[in-house]
């Protein structure tokens, strides 16, 4: 059965069939070729989302869309650009800073993507930067809004491997942190070299002024974050909490989301939560089947005869999520793999943060590597080109990436250092 599954979810991945109804397709036949009940299907997919954590993901995708349109988004840049925009590729070096601080409270990495690359991309291409470059520089940026939090895969995780969510949302920013940096220092570097952003201080305003600007901006994250780990409320109520702070800020300080606004920046969250939620349906009932059928077990016993220590297991499973996150949609692959690997790396003395760290990461990366990456995807749509003109550009930023994460995988001290000293017993 489970071969059938595979196979007929990878046949349909090579027919270009949606990621969901793939998943969905491969279930029903799997169903159908042990003569199961189909009501296995209503009910198991039901029970998937039916989880208090996953009503924290419409939320927050609300709340990036109302960061859009109602300015936030727009004086983060600025703030950024305030900061470093004053050397030379200090455009790109803004683009990722503005990703990293809007990261924390959108939760989504495409929220980021239509958010900031709608006002950067343009920014960047009228500086002289290559449109393809732009575009490339705004899908790996945006890639931070799914590691620091709060982030959406983090809460799907938490659910699927049954770890604290917020453990996962501490630990998110060591890495976070990293991976900007990383990134802030490269672009500095590439650019230098290119001799691209001579003229990016332009137009850059005083740090007291941007800061003042984009208060109520910045001190959205405070409260989210702040309220979260202050113990007031709980990472799903946090993302309502977004949404009426978003809204507030939006509507009656900056005034610029009007009443018309609403419509459309409902029916879009309703859309992309809609797209999210049924793919977490069918990768619950997919789970549930491979599960039934021994498939979990079988994988840990093999990993464990197959890789003897913790290092190359680790090496393994990130060379498989890197390939695995070229094809399966972030979301899916967490719900479907974390509950299959999760109790494996717990055997091998893993902590299954760190792992959940690692995992986020490393499919986090398919976000902006072809066939299916969605960052692509939308920063291409943002620029106006076709996806082949981005991947000449890509590689060095995934590089870049890849190397975090082998810093993140075998120096558990980024991810954990910050949760051991906020939940020191």
């Amino acid at each position: 059965m489970s071969v059938v599954m595979v196979a007929t979810m990878v046949l349909c991945f090579a027919l270009s069939i949606s990621v969901a109804v793939s998943i969905g397709l491969a279930s029903i036949l799997g169903i159908q070729v042990t003569n199961a009940n189909m009501l296995i299907s209503v009910k198991e997919m039901f029970n998937a989302i039916n989880k208090f954590p996953l009503a924290a993901i419409p939320f927050f995708i609300l709340a990036g869309n109302l960061m859009e349109t109602g300015g936030i988004s727009r004086r983060l840049v600025e703030f950024a650009k305030s900061i470093v925009g004053g050397v030379q590729g200090g455009l790109p070096m803004t683009c990722v800073l503005t990703c990293m601080i809007f990261a924390a409270v959108s939760g989504s990495s495409v929220a980021t993507t239509f958010a900031i690359g709608a006002i950067l991309i343009p920014a960047l291409i009228k500086h002289g930067y290559p449109t393809s470059y732009a575009a490339a520089l705004q899908a790996t940026s945006a890639e931070l809004g799914v590691i620091i939090p709060p982030s959406i895969p983090m809460i799907l995780y938490g659910v699927s491997a049954e770890v604290s969510i917020g453990e996962l949302f501490i630990a998110g920013f060591g890495p976070g942190i990293l991976i900007s940096l990383a990134l802030m220092f490269f672009v500095w570097i590439y650019c230098k070299w290119k001799g691209w952003g001579k003229t990016d201080g332009e137009g850059r305003m005083p740090f007291g002024r941007a800061l003042w600007q984009a208060g109520w901006a910045l001190l959205m994250p405070v409260i989210i974050l702040g309220g979260i780990y202050g113990g007031i409320f709980t990472p799903t109520e946090a993302s309502a909490v977004a949404v009426f702070y978003a809204l507030i800020v939006g509507v009656v300080i900056y005034r610029e989301i009007k009443l018309a606004d609403l419509y459309v920046i409902l029916r879009k969250s309703v859309l992309s939560s809609a797209v999210i939620m049924f793919i977490i349906a069918n990768a619950g009932l997919f789970a549930f089947l491979i599960t039934r059928a021994g498939v979990p077990d079988a994988i840990g016993h093999w990993l464990q005869e197959v890789l003897k220590s913790p290092a190359m297991f680790l090496l393994g499973v990130n060379a498989a999520l890197f390939v695995i996150g070229m094809f399966i949609e972030t979301s899916a692959a967490i719900i479907v793999l974390a509950p299959i690997l999760a109790p494996v790396a717990v055997h091998f003395g893993i902590d299954p943060v760190h792992f959940g760290l690692i995992m986020v990461v490393n499919l986090a990366l398919g976000m902006i590597t072809p066939p299916f990456g969605v960052n692509l995807f939308a920063a291409c749509t943002v620029a106006r080109i076709s996806l082949d003109r981005i991947v000449k550009h890509l590689v060095p930023f995934v590089l870049v990436i890849l190397g975090c994460l082998m810093v993140i995988t075998y120096v558990p001290w980024v991810s954990l250092a910050l949760r051991d000293l906020v939940y020191a017993k």
